[in-house]
């Protein structure tokens, strides 16, 4: 009925007459002069649906119900964090008294909440958020200024497993014949290690990575060979900034890093992988490129994950995301790349 309002008031603007425009909509010559005249207000021509009745949960009532699903699910009895539909639709009868399916519960949820289902982040029961944020505040600003005056490329590492067991992401199919993963070895991995390189200063950004054999972990001694390719490839020195897993924080890879006066590592917060883009590389390969991926050994994996890091290297766009992820004044201010 819009649309029809809309053209007939368009017709009527560029001349044409009104008594024909008027028959051929099948309505009265008044009416459409009452179109015309509606047109000079804004919206004058708008649809206007039905109200229909007010909603039973009113705006009010709407804020409390938001209030009470914040405080969590186990709050009001459930054993574990998660929020369905038919549960919200069970807190809602007991704190209002009014019964809804759950299926018009889920539309309360997404179109007046504005609620949306998501995947909670795990985070260490003893990680303290105060220290990690005074680490962000004062110590990483002061690793980044130390390395601009020691002239050294600062470089993010990290390492992760690719395993024949394939990462699992939702797909399509058809309804009742759900996807089947033919697992040749779930337990078979390639340990990898990489490093987002970043130049204090300028818009630079790289990586470098490096694998081990089938089935082997990363020690210290790898580790080490791992920052020796670092200042041999990058022929500069280097500040490189890990977690404090015990391949990191241990006396042997102290002592030796400390016979190169151009390497300096320092820590991240315990407990606190969003502060290291090089966690970026591997969230991207597994959870965007290689999801339910399952090669049938590791001489095929070796191969993919190799190609995938090695495209990953030509996109600085990529790595210049995964930096910006953790909310790092690696630039201090604005990205380069961005201004």
């Amino acid at each position: 009925m819009e649309r029809r309002r809309r053209r007939a008031v368009e017709l009527a603007d560029r001349g044409e007459n009104r008594a024909t425009v008027a028959r051929i909509l099948g309505v009265h010559p008044k009416t459409l002069a009452r179109w015309v005249r509606s047109a000079r207000r804004p919206n004058g021509l708008a649809a206007k649906p039905p109200a229909g009745p007010p909603p039973r949960l009113s705006d009010d009532r709407l804020c409390e119900l938001e209030a009470l699903l914040i405080q969590g699910a186990k709050a009001h009895g459930w054993h574990n964090e998660l929020w369905t539909a038919a549960r919200v639709a069970r807190v809602v009868e007991r704190h209002f008294g009014i019964s809804y399916h759950p299926e018009h519960v889920r539309k309360i949820l997404r179109r007046r909440l504005v609620w949306t289902p998501q995947k909670p982040n795990q985070q260490n029961v003893n990680r303290d958020d105060k220290a990690i944020a005074t680490w962000v505040r004062r110590a990483f600003p002061a690793i980044m200024r130390a390395a601009a005056a020691r002239g050294a490329d600062v470089v993010f590492v990290d390492e992760t497993g690719f395993m024949l067991d394939p990462t699992v992401r939702r797909t399509y199919a058809p309804r009742g014949q759900t996807p089947v993963h033919k697992v040749a070895n779930p337990h078979a991995r390639i340990s990898v290690i990489g490093g987002v390189v970043v130049r204090p200063g300028t818009n630079k950004v790289g990586m470098l990575y490096g694998m081990l054999g089938d089935n082997l972990n990363f020690r210290w001694p790898a580790i080490a060979q791992f920052v020796r390719t670092l200042r041999s490839t990058l022929a500069r020195p280097v500040t490189v900034i890990w977690d404090r897993i015990p391949i990191h924080d241990c006396p042997a890879l102290d002592e030796e890093l400390v016979g190169d006066a151009e390497v300096v590592a320092e820590l991240l917060p315990p407990h606190a992988p969003e502060l290291n883009p090089a966690d970026g590389i591997w969230r991207y390969i597994k959870h965007h490129r290689l999801p339910n991926y399952a090669p049938p050994d590791l001489g095929v994996l070796r191969q993919t994950v190799t190609a995938e890091l090695d495209r990953l290297r030509t996109r600085p766009d990529l790595l210049r995301g995964f930096v910006r992820f953790t909310k790092l004044s690696v630039w201090g201010g604005p990205d380069p790349a961005r201004t």
